[in-house]
């Protein structure tokens, strides 16, 4: 039997991970897009919004990493529908929830549920890939940035008119996310398997590559804060970009949440080209990109109109989340055995630094104005710079 020379990609089990990631960051989406219906229902002040933020990411963090070291040491193609429970049962608290507290504690077990998805979700994708990596990865995310943006969608055609009690009609979303995933669990055995034979004749022809400690603390340091200051500025945007259209252009809920969709569906093309470019050109080429790209962009959007200020925001989005699917993949070169424990620290990062910039953000909204949340964060690419010192490695 002849060995083949290229590893598979498996795109139908991509395009249905794809397919899960777009359910459950769309679940995840509908707490961000109820914000405006929360505060005006619970007279709720920015401090107390930016609060339940940072409640969901923090609890959507905390697991990842250590979820995804136990998964790196004992398979468990599984796990993803485990966390498609927690975000169940936090759909449905947070539908009937009656104070803010159940509000936190439902907003809690919607991040737990997503901490428990995506550090086996990524290594699926990582298998499914075959030596497509950032098609793999662009395709994936694609689907959770695609599911991100539909909630504001929804929220305007449903949660709106129909009020907070329509969430659990969300929950049927859960329960076919589960199906889905359970098909996705019986191939991974296939899948892995073909990955493995894949490595092994990439250490035969190319041999093992190992980086230093210092190589690997380096990237990732850079790479983690690089993370950051992509997450602080788009926290700015999927937290408070409605309020900054209803308070500076006097748009109503509804035309907000259309606006804030279109605003978040970009960064689903953003990472879908970046992660195909990033096969052509290389991961580094990209990051680079995408972090210092926007920053033209960035400085006159504060003093834009409402028209260039949707054009500018698209622009924006697509560019700085081209980088995301490169980001991963140049922290799993640096670490190519821990795929679970990369997966939940970076999906976990995300979730972590979204929450605690969303927690600044809101304390400065509150006391200075949504306005000025948007001036000082346009300043937010020139931490791009940091780029330099990121070390090159494999094809990157």
């Amino acid at each position: 039997m002849t060995v083949p020379t290229r590893s598979k990609t498996y795109i139908l089990v991509l395009l249905i991970l794809s397919s899960t990631h777009l359910l459950n960051d769309l679940m995840q989406s509908l707490i961000p897009a109820s914000y405006p219906i929360l505060k005006l229902n619970y007279s709720l002040n920015f401090v107390q919004i930016g609060m339940i933020t940072l409640t969901f990411q923090i609890a959507g963090a905390l697991l990842q990493p250590l979820i995804g070291m136990i998964t790196d040491r004992y398979a468990a193609p599984y796990s993803p529908v485990v966390g498609m429970v927690f975000t169940l049962f936090g759909l449905l608290n947070l539908a009937f929830a009656q104070t803010y507290e159940t509000i936190l504690i439902s907003v809690a077990l919607i991040g737990i549920g997503s901490s428990i998805f995506h550090p086996e979700a990524t290594r699926i994708a990582r298998y499914a890939a075959g030596r497509r990596q950032g098609f793999a990865q662009g395709v994936f995310q694609v689907g959770g940035q695609t599911g991100g943006a539909l909630g504001p969608v929804f929220a305007a055609l449903i949660i709106v008119p129909w009020g907070l009690s329509s969430l659990s009609w969300f929950a049927v979303l859960a329960l076919f996310s589960m199906v889905l995933l359970i098909w996705i669990g019986g191939k991974q055995h296939e899948i892995s398997a073909e990955f493995s034979a894949m490595q092994k004749r990439q250490k035969t022809e190319e041999g093992t590559k190992v980086h230093g400690a210092k190589v690997i603390s380096v990237g990732l340091f850079v790479l983690t804060f690089l993370m950051f200051t992509k997450n602080l500025y788009g926290e700015s945007f999927r937290s408070f970009y409605t309020f900054y259209l209803i308070e500076h252009f006097g748009l109503s809920i509804t035309a907000s949440q259309w606006m804030l969709f279109i605003f978040l569906f970009s960064a689903a093309v953003g990472v879908l080209l970046g992660g195909i470019i990033g096969d052509r050109i290389g991961r580094y080429w990209i990051i680079w990109i995408s972090v210092l790209g926007p920053l033209p962009l960035t400085l006159i959007l504060p003093y834009a109109n409402l028209f260039w200020t949707g054009i500018l925001t698209v622009i924006i989005n697509l560019i700085m989340a081209s980088a995301f699917a490169s980001i991963l993949i140049y922290a799993i070169d640096l670490l190519p055995n821990r795929i679970g424990l990369i997966g939940g620290l970076f999906y976990g990062l995300n979730f972590a630094l979204g929450g605690v910039a969303a927690g600044f953000l809101g304390i400065l909204a509150e006391n200075y104005g949504v306005e000025t949340v948007y001036l000082i964060c346009s300043f937010m690419p020139l931490a791009g710079l940091m780029a330099w010192f990121l070390p090159r490695v494999n094809d990157t």
